[in-house]
């Protein structure tokens, strides 16, 4: 069996809150940090530019975080939005489908960037990879679920002989939460980057700035960051009257 470098770790990264956190979490910790993206036909490509504008406003921000940053690669999955019926690939309206999902969720999404991201782990010599699943407060995606992500890496390990390990720490996080873990490990720099330049916005809008980034406001993402920013600003205020 391969042994790839555990002190290397390769992040999916999409340039949403949730990866841009998990992002700044290994760099915190890792000696080696590489990124990998997907273009798999999402709707828009404002995720894509995001991704760019991130990695630089870290590099910029924190200088030891940029000399562990490694090579950012971005894999076109085209396919897998070909055959996804999803308001996330398709001109659909965000809502609950039949079969009690959001329309949002893309089957198989998380299970194949796994996949890819360890097939590219395996060439570069990254023993860790790092995402930004969350099963505490998420929108109902069962690929985003502790067992199914155990189940994909347990089958990549013996598809690859090679042992990998897969790191999520926003697993157990509320959105709320995953704000306190941002500002422990970038400080106020790292919150201020993560507001002004990720994005997470089903429908691809940045034309208003909130308290907790740019996005439509409306919809199921955005209503789910407004209230994780809520609780985190509230966390704050009573830390403050201690």
């Amino acid at each position: 069996m391969q042994h790839p470098d555990k002190n290397a770790a390769l992040v999916l990264f999409s340039g949403g809150q949730d990866s841009s956190i998990t992002l700044a979490w290994a760099l915190s910790r890792c000696a080696r940090v590489e990124t990998v993206g997907f273009d798999y036909g999402q709707r828009h490509d404002v995720e894509l530019t995001a991704r760019v504008t991130v990695r630089e406003a870290l590099e910029r921000q924190f200088p030891a975080w940029a000399k562990k940053l490694g090579p950012d690669l971005v894999i076109d999955l085209g396919g897998l939005g070909a055959i996804s019926e999803t308001s996330l690939t398709r001109d659909l309206d965000i809502s609950v489908g039949d079969d009690g999902l959001p329309t949002t969720f893309v089957p198989g999404r998380n299970l194949v960037f796994l996949t890819m991201a360890a097939a590219l782990a395996y060439r570069r010599n990254l023993g860790v990879l790092v995402a930004g699943m969350c099963e505490a407060d998420f929108s109902g995606y069962p690929d985003c679920r502790r067992d199914a992500l155990d189940a994909q890496m347990r089958a990549i390990s013996l598809g690859m002989d090679a042992e990998f390990s897969l790191e999520t720490p926003l697993m157990q996080l509320s959105k709320a939460q995953s704000w306190l873990l941002a500002e422990d490990v970038g400080g106020r720099d790292l919150v201020d980057i993560i507001v002004e330049h990720s994005h997470t916005c089903y429908r691809g809008a940045r034309a208003a700035r909130h308290d907790w980034g740019y996005g439509c406001g409306a919809c199921p993402a955005c209503a789910l960051r407004a209230r994780g920013w809520k609780g985190y600003a509230e966390s704050k205020s009573r830390q403050g009257t201690h």
